[in-house]
């Protein structure tokens, strides 16, 4: 186990779309995993792609107790979600401030939908199938787009809602790179 160098804004893999997962609960997938978790939690993240790390494949984790990048954010529950799908519940979207592990220092508004259900797999290759709303379903969708070379910044609609975390932000820990 071990961290994990993670991919920034402007590097080419991060705009790759990802491969599915073929086989489950592979030693080289729970040490992937491993890794992720490990990667994630050095860096405060929320969630984590494995295309961020340089890897490919459609995986996800994600959640979190309690976090210093989004301290009013609600806990989410640790997931490991693998070759993810995706179904807003509702049309309505809203925006909120978004950072991202890859796009260290920003932070920038972006649109989501409030409601989603989404379906895949455990690392096990147990099915899983939930519905979630709000900061939960804000996280999936973050970390979900980059299995399809999407980045935050993509997705913004006003630019003047986009910025450095320490001008925009200055309460938050003042250690934070995003």
């Amino acid at each position: 186990m071990a961290v994990r160098d993670i991919l920034k804004m402007g590097d080419p893999r991060l705009l790759r779309v990802a491969e599915p997962v073929t086989q489950f609960d592979t030693p080289e997938l729970r040490a992937l995993i491993a890794d992720m978790f490990d990667t994630m939690h050095a860096a405060n993240g929320a969630g984590l792609a494995a295309p961020q790390i340089g890897v490919n494949l459609q995986l996800v984790i994600y959640g979190f107790k309690n976090n210093p990048r989004y301290p009013d954010a609600p806990q989410v529950p640790e997931t490991v979600l693998i070759n993810p799908v995706l179904t807003p519940l509702a049309p309505g979207q809203e925006e909120a401030f978004e950072g991202c592990l890859s796009v260290p220092g920003l932070r920038g508004s972006v649109p989501r939908y409030t409601q989603l259900h989404y379906e895949g797999f455990d690392q096990y290759g147990k099915r899983i199938v939930r519905d979630v709303d709000g900061f939960h379903a804000r996280v999936v969708q973050h970390e979900v787009d980059h299995l399809h070379g999407i980045l935050y910044p993509m997705r913004i609609k006003d630019f003047t809602k986009f910025g450095y975390t320490s001008v925009m932000f200055p309460d938050l820990d003042p250690n934070d790179d995003d």
